[in-house]
């Protein structure tokens, strides 16, 4: 390692306020100080006297000088809270108020064709590790380019493939006679050599090539643990808590010489350690066809390590936990780390995991950030010096279910957590004025007079907003069957207390979980658990920055976002590909937090209903054309905004059977409601292509095609194999097919349900899980050959479902194909199990889409009485009546116990 230079000033004689810069260069002795400084002298522009001050202290990077460091001053407290606050260069000649350093970046030829860093990293070291500085990075044309803005000590980030000059900002954001060192260098990369030592047994081996030792763990579900450093320490990351539960050993294992690699065969898999150089590779068990191969050896850095695989011709890849504006990342480069740039890009909820459709996936045991490369070979690299993976085999859903066993699977929400919800300030609001915390129940009335349903409600803001007579505002929310809800800036000091008085939601924000990783897990972790701690209530946690593991204990929210036609679009990819990473709950605030637009907001709230968890940000906004404050409750903006609205959270509500289902099934598989096309038709190529980008599946049976521009007419509507039925007109279409040309006034979703689909719903009007008709369930029912659905159902709200008590009921449709002809019958199982509040008997009505209208209808052995009118049955105590128009046929039975099944057989002959 290089001597360290003396420090020279850049800012003349002031002492307190100087930033300092060392250069250390390989080979550099001590003696050799005179030059660093010549060389550093000359590096930069010397300021006249009389402007020396206002000199922006600087550094270089290139073939010779390979680190730069500098010192900031102290600072008495902190100054401003974001890099725009900071001013420009000349107003702070001292860095006052913020700390700027010029780094100027000038890489040997070929730095950046295969480095594990990816770039120049930057990091900032405090003094005294209790404050917060936040770290931003420009490019030369002003553009952020990196920033690490957590409550981490380092904060750390790096510039991608650097080269030119770039502007450092230093933010003081919350200090107390604190400063920092800056550290910035090239990363030299070294690569794995000769297999030197092989040996082990039990599923367990231990490798090594020369100062580099390896190890490979095998596990019974053919899974494999892979660990490497040259520093020669495999364990676990320092404080790491992302694994819940280690899969099982696998013992029964056997190696082999194969002459240019040893072999290690272990239940579906072998993996291959190739001797000369030293690289690995996962085949199955034939140990013909890869699942994986590594295309180079190892390659590490001074703080960091890569892997290099092969790349197949057609092989997708997928992951990474939410990233901005996408879900298939082939010839991509994807981010994983602590990052709180909520635009398009942004990869604030990241995971260090992904899924490769050649039949892999793997989770990357770290808490640091790092850089996956998709392009050929495919290049995964992170700002550590060691390699700790899990690699999982099988298919998408097999993958992220083995990948959320091991991390923890998607927690089983409220059912009123699947409930629109709603965020403000009432106590000392800046942006709205003097309120008081109990006007919140004023809002939730207006939610009540405009029938809309609301299932809880933040009222505070930890940002200077507190709250009072907690117990009264939660009574007179209960009351509206709304719960209610805090959210914190720093901390849960009163947890115990606040959870008494009726807290059931909590809410995280960057200035506390900012730092990400560990930090956020633990802190989600513990909101969840201050809840139960106190209550038989479940958990019910939102956080904006998370890490691998955050599933499961917490909605994970996509922060502050603007509003524009663009961001509606590249949400919807965002949200539905963070499923392929076992995130169940992704979202982000309905319209946005700062802006408002009639418009935009419903076109957003349209959508976002068929997402399991969604809210308003309602105090903060202001409204595009007349830039007033513009509150956004979803009546706010009078008709025909306030019956479109209404309209779809009210279907949100009716659906709540079916999406409560679908959390359930995450608790077991890992797989959320929101999917990309390409989940359930991972055959079919168009699934990855333009246009099924921005469309989504809730669930296997609904197609989502959101609206994402000012406009009533959707083109690239792409429909996969199957049956799809418009949701609103009934008109079908024969997949796979794109629609053109649909008419999508503002009042209307583009929506479709595939053929064969059996959807539970409550009755129609319903407004609240407590007030619902518990005594009557809804079926709507595509029959398309012979399907099968299993409803769950459990008390909604407390914890006993993990013990039991619960209950499923299968419904099996079987119907003629096209062309044939006979009977639908519908046969409707027992409720079998048992929970509070389980109704002992109920009735039904099924909505039955079809062309052909039935002569009659039986259930069991008794026919029902054919009515003249939807109106007519509704009033009836049984029968059904088929509309003409539509060739709907509904179906309303009387109060059948839960404890016994029956059959409907719509008759056509």
């Amino acid at each position: 390692m290089s001597a360290q230079a003396s420090p020279i000033s850049l800012f003349g004689t002031n002492g307190e306020h100087s930033l300092r810069i060392l250069q250390n260069r390989p080979g550099q002795a001590a003696v050799g100080t005179l030059s660093v400084i010549v060389l550093a002298l000359t590096a930069l522009t010397v300021p006249a006297p009389d402007a020396q001050a206002a000199a922006t202290p600087s550094g270089t990077l290139d073939s010779t000088t390979k680190n730069v460091t500098w010192q900031s001053p102290v600072y008495a407290k902190g100054t401003v809270d974001s890099p725009t606050k900071c001013g420009a260069p000349d107003d702070d000649p001292d860095n006052a108020v913020c700390a700027r350093f010029d780094l100027t970046v000038n890489p040997p030829a070929g730095q950046w064709d295969d480095n594990p860093e990816g770039g120049v990293p930057v990091s900032i070291q405090w003094e005294t590790p209790t404050d917060d500085f936040d770290l931003y990075i420009y490019d030369s044309a002003g553009k952020q380019v990196a920033s690490s803005a957590g409550t981490a000590d380092p904060e750390s980030t790096v510039i991608p493939k650097a080269s030119g000059t770039y502007h450092v900002v230093v933010v003081p954001y919350d200090v107390h006679n604190n400063s920092f060192s800056g550290k910035a260098y090239l990363p030299e990369a070294t690569d794995a050599g000769d297999l030197t030592g092989f040996s082990g047994s039990d599923g367990r081996y231990e490798i090594e090539a020369g100062a580099l030792k390896a190890r490979a763990e095998f596990f019974t579900d053919s899974t494999l643990r892979l660990q490497a450093s040259p520093d020669g320490v495999l364990a676990d990351p320092e404080d790491s808590h992302m694994i819940r539960q280690r899969p099982t050993a696998q013992r029964h294992t056997k190696s082999f010489d194969a002459g240019t690699y040893y072999g290690i065969r272990s239940g579906n898999v072998v993996m291959r350690v190739y001797k000369s150089p030293l690289r690995f590779g996962l085949y199955k068990a034939d140990n013909r066809t890869a699942i994986w191969q590594e295309a180079d050896p190892l390659r590490w850095t001074g703080g960091g390590m890569r892997q290099s695989l092969e790349r197949r011709a057609t092989e997708q890849f997928f992951g990474g936990g939410e990233q901005n504006g996408s879900f298939s990342h082939r010839d991509q480069v994807r981010h994983v780390g602590n990052n709180t740039n909520w635009n398009e890009g942004g990869y604030n909820n990241s995971q260090p995991f992904y899924i490769s459709t050649a039949g892999y996936g793997v989770f990357r045991n770290t808490m640091t950030p790092g850089t996956y490369d998709f392009g050929s070979p495919v290049r995964t690299g992170l700002q550590e010096r060691r390699l700790d993976a899990y690699y999982f085999t099988g298919d998408t859903k097999t993958v992220i279910g083995k990948y959320t066993s091991l991390v923890g699977k998607p927690f089983m929400p409220p059912v009123y957590g699947l409930e629109p919800g709603s965020a403000d300030c009432y106590l000392h609001n800046a942006n709205r004025g003097e309120r008081h915390t109990l006007d919140a129940l004023k809002v939730s009335d207006g939610y009540v007079q405009n029938q809309m349903p609301l299932g809880w409600m933040l009222v505070n803001d930890g940002y200077g907003c507190g709250y009072e007579k907690l117990v009264e505002t939660g009574a007179g929310l209960n009351k509206n069957h709304a719960q209610l809800g805090l959210w914190t800036q720093n901390g849960l000091p009163d947890q115990a207390e606040e959870a008494k008085a009726g807290v059931r939601v909590r809410k995280l924000d960057v200035a506390w979980v900012g730092g990400g990783y560990g930090f956020a897990l633990d802190a989600c972790d513990r909101a969840k658990a201050g809840i139960e701690d106190n209550s038989d209530a479940r958990g019910f946690v939102w956080l904006p920055v998370s890490w691998a593991g955050a599933q499961r204990c917490g909605v994970l929210w996509s922060g502050d976002q603007s509003l524009s036609w663009d961001y509606i679009r590249w949400q919807i990819p965002t949200y539905a590909g963070a499923t392929l990473s076992g995130i169940a709950y992704n979202t982000g605030d309905v319209g946005s937090i700062y802006r408002h637009d009639a418009k935009m907001y419903t076109r957003d709230l349209q959508w976002k209903a068929f997402l399991p968890a969604i809210m308003t940000m309602d105090g903060w906004a202001s409204d595009l054309t007349t830039k007033k404050p513009h509150d956004q409750q979803p009546w706010l903006d009078g008709e025909p905004y306030t019956s479109i609205n209404r309209k779809y959270l009210q279907l949100k509500e009716r659906l709540l059977p079916y999406m409560y289902t679908l959390s359930k099934d995450a608790t077991r598989t890992g797989v959320g409601a929101v999917r990309p096309l390409s989940l359930e038709y991972p055959d079919d190529p168009a699934a990855l292509g333009p246009n099924a980008k921005y469309e989504f599946l809730a669930g296997p049976d609904f197609l989502v095609a959101p609206v994402y521009s000012d406009t009533d007419v959707r083109d690239g509507i792409y429909l996969p194999k199957g049956t799809w039925t418009d949701y609103w007109t009934g008109r079908t279409y024969q997949g796979p097919t794109t629609v053109n040309g649909y008419k999508a006034p503002l009042d209307t979703l583009p929506l479709f349900v595939k053929g064969g689909s059996i959807v539970p719903m409550w009755p129609k009007g319903t407004l609240s899980w407590q007030s619902r008709d518990r005594n009557r369930l809804d079926y709507d029912i595509y029959p398309q050959g012979t399907t099968e659905y299993t409803l769950y159902e459990d008390d909604g709200v407390t914890r006993k479902f993990a013990e039991g008590a619960s209950a499923t009921q299968q419904v099996r449709v079987r119907a003629p194909l096209h062309g044939d002809s006979g009977d639908t019958t519908i046969k409707v199982g027992a409720s079998v199990g048992s929970y509070e509040g389980k109704p002992s008997a109920r009735s039904y009505r099924f909505t039955v889409h079809g062309k052909d209208t039935p002569t009659q209808v039986v259930m069991g052995g008794d026919r029902l009485r054919r009515v003249a009118s939807s109106d007519a049955l509704a009033s009836a105590t049984s029968g059904w009546y088929t509309d003409p128009a539509t060739g709907i046929t509904e179906i309303r039975t009387s109060p059948v116990s839960t404890d016994r099944g029956f059959t409907l057989a719509l008759r056509r002959r």
